[in-house]
């Protein structure tokens, strides 16, 4: 059914459980109702829509590019899951994706936020999304083994006369979401059987690669809050401190913020990689106090209304070893150049290759990816998971973009970690922070 056409409502169909409302004007039997159309953010009487963090034109372009993309795709509807994705489109922000919950977007008309019921109000909090296309289910669903939400949450698009409208060409789903479970896709497999569900390929995830002016302002704030985050770190470290200290010191500083800027909560915690425990990434922390002349690669990101800036640095509690100090040299010397080369229309991989170049004039390689896109970020990662800095990949970049760049070097016994993210511009690229390359004394 497209804009404006008339439906009719049956009057066994108004329904009966709160918060399922057709996706029209409700009226009595045989009373004709027209569809209604896509809402205008800001436009209604919510706290979310009075304190949107975009423009109403930014989200109705986000809206506008990815039904383009559905197009593209021959796709009818998409259903969204991942927290980020539904951000990004309405604004939702709550800790609530732990259960499941869904955004569906039609080809055309409103879109509807389908949470637990407990949580339906706050999304008129910090969304623009009017009332009525906020729908909660019922508590009973929530952790049930033989019942799932989506069960309910099929019935409830039935009821709001979206599965016929839907069942023309597939439906996309965020297959690789973090929250998308394989008992959330049976639910909807065995709640809609007319629509083809098919994987939409990070379509949202993809779209977000490209950040708007408001957007980049926003990520340069949360920058403020890097660095504060990064001092506090630096500022902790030391011989007989816990790491518990220094993680409990850079979430202060990460909640707080910096520069007259607040902070929020990241999508992953403080990791700090110790002495011979360096050779690996993605460790936390644990009670065990630094030694002296003992190395730590502390890597941890600003968040401002969840857009991510991470940045990791290595410090040492005394002199550092020798093998140490070569990596430092070579690895600020292969980021620079890599820097150097950044700019639109330049290919990821040649990014990739200007690195490994570097490093294997010194007899070194760095066989994981050198970096990934970032932006809005919600746990459990802070990546967008759709371009990454490698040789096989085949994406140009393009202004307006931005990356973490994650020089780790994890060698055998010891690591060395340094990264940076990077805003590419109209004419090159440009880091969010300015902490030295080098080696951090403590």
């Amino acid at each position: 059914m497209n804009e404006g056409e008339l439906f009719y409502a049956p009057e066994d169909n108004r329904p009966d459980v709160h918060g399922m409302r057709p996706g029209a004007e409700q009226g009595t039997a045989g009373q004709e109702v027209r569809a209604r159309v896509q809402p205008t953010p800001g436009e209604v009487d919510t706290i979310g829509a009075a304190d949107l963090a975009f423009s109403p034109e930014e989200y109705l372009g986000r809206i506008a590019s990815v039904r383009n993309r559905m197009v593209d795709q021959g796709l009818s509807a998409l259903i969204v899951t991942d927290p980020a994705n539904i951000y990004y489109l309405t604004g939702y922000n709550a800790w609530s994706f732990y259960t499941p919950q869904l955004l569906f977007v039609p080809a055309s008309g409103p879109m509807t936020l389908f949470t637990r019921d407990m949580d339906a109000r706050g999304a008129t909090h910090t969304s623009w999304l009017p009332p009525e296309d906020i729908v909660g289910y019922p508590e009973r669903y929530v952790h049930r083994p033989h019942i799932h939400p989506f069960d309910w949450v099929a019935f409830a698009l039935r009821q709001r006369w979206e599965v016929a409208r839907a069942s023309t060409s597939p439906v996309g789903v965020e297959m690789d979401s973090h929250f998308f479970s394989p008992r959330a896709f049976r639910a909807l497999v065995n709640g809609v059987p007319e629509w083809r569900l098919v994987d939409s390929f990070e379509l949202v995830n993809w779209i977000r690669a490209i950040k708007s002016p408001a957007e980049v302002a926003l990520m340069r704030k949360a920058a403020t809050v890097t660095t504060a985050a990064m001092d506090a770190a630096l500022g902790a470290v030391g011989v007989g401190v816990g790491q518990n200290e220094v993680a409990s010191a850079i979430s202060a500083a990460q909640a707080k913020g910096g520069g007259g800027v607040t902070g929020d909560y990241p999508a992953i915690v403080p990791l700090m990689p110790t002495g011979e425990s360096a050779d690996t990434p993605h460790l936390s922390w644990t009670e065990r106090k630094f030694l002296a002349d003992e190395a730590v690669s502390i890597e941890l990101a600003g968040v401002h209304r969840r857009y991510h800036v991470p940045l990791a640095r290595t410090a040492v509690t005394g002199t550092p070893k020798q093998e140490l100090i070569r990596l430092e040299g070579v690895v600020a010397e292969a980021l620079a150049a890599v820097l150097e080369v950044a700019a639109p229309e330049v290919p990821t991989a040649e990014l990739a290759r200007t690195w490994n170049r570097v490093l294997a004039l010194s007899g070194l390689e760095k066989p994981s990816r050198l970096g990934y896109s970032i932006g809005i970020g919600y746990p459990p990662d802070w990546g967008e998971r759709t371009i990454s800095i490698r040789t096989e990949d085949d994406q140009y970049l393009e202004a307006g973009m931005a990356f973490h760049l994650i020089c780790g070097m994890w060698m055998n016994g010891y690591g060395y970690e340094l990264s940076e993210s990077i805003l590419i511009t109209d004419t090159g690229c440009d880091t969010f922070t300015g902490f030295p390359r080098e080696i951090i004394r403590v």
